[in-house]
C-alpha cells in the first residue's frame, strides 16, 4: 500500500524543499519525493505542514544503563566504572527488558531511528532474549552488539570483570543462535569488545574471522581517555592503536567508540584501515574524557557518526541534545562559530558511520531508495522554537523531543503524537516508577 507523508516540507539533497509529498511503498522504502499533489495514495500519515528529516542513527548506547541514572556522578572514569559493572552484574532479564523499552522509546521520541546497542558481556542467555524482545515490542531499528572478551581481570584495567566472561566459542556459538533469532527483523546482530585490554592476540584474530564471514560489524571502546595506551604499553609494549593493528583487528567494519586521545598517527592509522568512528560528545563532557578530534578526523577522512552512550554517562537517550552538543562543543573548542552547522552535523547523525554498520547510506537528508526512517517534526509544539527562519537553525539550536511529532522506522509510523503506537506508556512509568 502506498503511503504518504502529505504536503511536508523536506530536507532532501542538502537543502529545504517545500510543499513535497514524500512517497512510501508496501515494502517500507522512499520511492519517490515529489511535489504536492502529484499522485494519490491508499493512505496518508499526519497533517500537511510538517518537517521531514531522516531518522538518527545513534551510533554507541548502553541501553541497560537506563536504570542506571546518575550512577557514580562526580568520579572519574575508571571508579564509574566499577560502579556501573557492579550493577551490571546484577542485571536480571526483567530488568533488562525494561530498560531496553524505556531507552528505546526516550531515543525514539528524540528522533533516532537506528540504535547501536553495545552490550557488555553476560552468560545469561535470557537477558539477551529480554533485549531482543524489548527492542522488537519497541520497533526501533537496533545493531545489538553481543559483548565478548577474553582476557578476565578483576581490576578492570586491563583486562574485564571475570564473572561475567565466557569460553569464546560459547559467546559466538550464541551470536549464532541470535543472529537467527532476528533474521527478517529490524534487529542485526554485531560484536561488541569492551575496549583494547579485554581481548587477546587470539581473542581478536577469532572475533574478525567470525565477524568477516558473517559480514558482522564490531564496535569496540578505544582511547576515551589514555588508559588504553598506558596500559598496553605497561602490559603489551605497543599503544592501544598499534596493539590492535598488530592483532589485525583494524578493518573496515570496525567501529571505534570515543577516541578523544588519538594522536594524528593514530588517525591516519584508523583511516587506513577504514575504520568507522562513533561520537559521543556529551558522555565525554560528563566524565571528563575530554574532546574528540572531530574536526581533524573529517578532514582527514575518517567516517564519524554520532552516538549518545548509555543513561549512565549522559544521562539521556536524547539525541537531539546531542546533536547540539555535538557541534557545541567543537566551536567552544576551536573558537569557531563557524563549524559542524546543522547540514554536516545531519549527515554524521543520520549515515556517518552506517558504512561500518552495514546501514543503507544516507547523505544529504532523506533518501529516496532508502528504508522509511523518518522524524517529522511539527515546530509548533513547542513555542520556544518560534517563530522558525530557517528550519536547520532551529533543529540544531532549540530542538527538543516536544518538536517530534511522528516517526516511522521501515515505514511504519512507531511514535505519533509524541508517544509510542506500540507500548502503553503508563504501564512502563508504573514499572520504572517500582524500581
Amino acid at each position: 500500500m502506498t503511503r504518504i507523508i502529505p504536503d511536508a516540507t523536506v530536507f532532501a539533497g542538502g537543502s529545504w524543499n517545500s510543499h513535497r509529498d514524500i512517497i512510501i511503498d508496501d515494502a517500507g522504502v522512499v520511492t519517490a519525493i515529489e511535489p504536492t499533489g502529484a499522485r494519490g495514495a491508499e493512505s496518508t500519515i499526519g497533517e500537511p505542514g510538517a518537517h521531514v528529516i531522516p531518522g538518527f542513527v545513534n551510533t554507541h548506547t548502553h541501553l541497560q544503563q537506563s536504570l542506571m541514572r546518575g550512577v557514580a556522578e562526580c568520579t572519574p572514569l575508571l571508579e564509574w566504572l566499577l560502579a556501573v559493572g557492579e550493577r551490571s552484574i546484577a542485571i536480571t532479564p526483567e530488568k533488562a527488558y525494561l530498560a531496553t523499552v524505556a531507552a528505546s522509546l526516550e531515543a525514539l521520541r528524540s528522533g533516532t531511528t537506528t540504535l547501536v546497542e553495545h552490550m557488555w558481556p553476560h552468560p545469561s542467555t535470557a537477558v539477551h532474549e529480554a533485549v531482543v524482545r524489548g527492542l522488537r515490542e519497541t520497533g526501533v531499528r537496533a545493531v545489538l552488539g553481543r559483548g565478548v572478551a577474553d582476557r578476565p581481570d578483576a581490576t578492570r584495567r586491563w583486562g574485564f570483570e571475570p564473572t561475567l566472561m565466557q569460553p569464546l566459542d560459547e559467546v559466538l556459538t550464541h551470536v549464532d543462535e541470535l543472529r537467527s533469532d532476528v533474521a527478517g527483523s529490524a534487529i542485526t546482530m554485531a560484536l561488541a569488545v569492551p575496549n583494547p585490554r579485554s581481548i587477546t592476540g587470539d581473542g581478536m584474530a577469532a572475533l574478525r574471522a567470525f565477524a568477516t564471514t558473517r559480514s558482522m560489524p564490531v564496535s569496540i571502546h578505544l582511547l576515551e581517555t589514555v588508559t588504553d595506551d598506558t596500559m598496553c604499553r605497561e602490559h603489551a609494549g605497543v599503544g592501544a592503536v598499534d596493539y590492535l593493528a598488530d592483532g589485525g583487528f583494524l578493518w573496515d567494519r570496525l567501529l571505534a567508540v570515543h577516541c578523544v586521545e588519538v594522536s594524528e598517527r593514530d588517525r591516519a592509522v584508523l583511516r587506513d584501515h577504514g575504520v568507522g568512528i562513533s561520537h559521543n560528545p556529551l558522555s565525554n563532557m560528563r566524565l571528563g574524557s575530554g574532546v574528540a578530534p572531530v574536526p581533524a578526523m573529517l578532514a582527514e577522512g575518517l567516517r564519524v557518526g554520532l552516538g549518545v552512550d548509555g543513561a549512565a554517562s549522559n544521562d539521556t537517550q536524547n539525541m537531539l541534545e546531542t546533536f547540539r552538543i555535538g557541534s557545541y562543543l567543537q566551536r567552544a573548542t576551536h573558537r569557531r562559530a563557524d563549524l559542524l552547522g546543522f547540514d554536516e552535523m545531519l549527515d554524521i547523525a543520520c549515515g556517518g558511520a552506517n558504512a561500518t554498520l552495514g546501514l543503507p547510506e544516507v547523505t544529504g537528508g532523506v533518501t529516496m531508495g532508502a528504508p522509511a526512517d523518518l522524524t517529522v517534526i511539527r515546530f509548533d509544539r513547542d513555542y520556544a522554537t518560534l517563530p522558525v527562519i530557517d528550519p536547520g537553525a532551529s533543529i540544531l539550536t532549540t530542538g527538543s523531543p516536544a518538536i517530534v511529532d511522528t516517526v516511522l522506522v521501515g515505514g511504519e509510523v512507531v511514535i505519533a503524537d509524541g508517544h509510542s503506537t506500540r507500548v502503553d506508556e503508563a504501564e512502563l512509568i508504573a514499572a520504572l516508577r517500582a524500581l
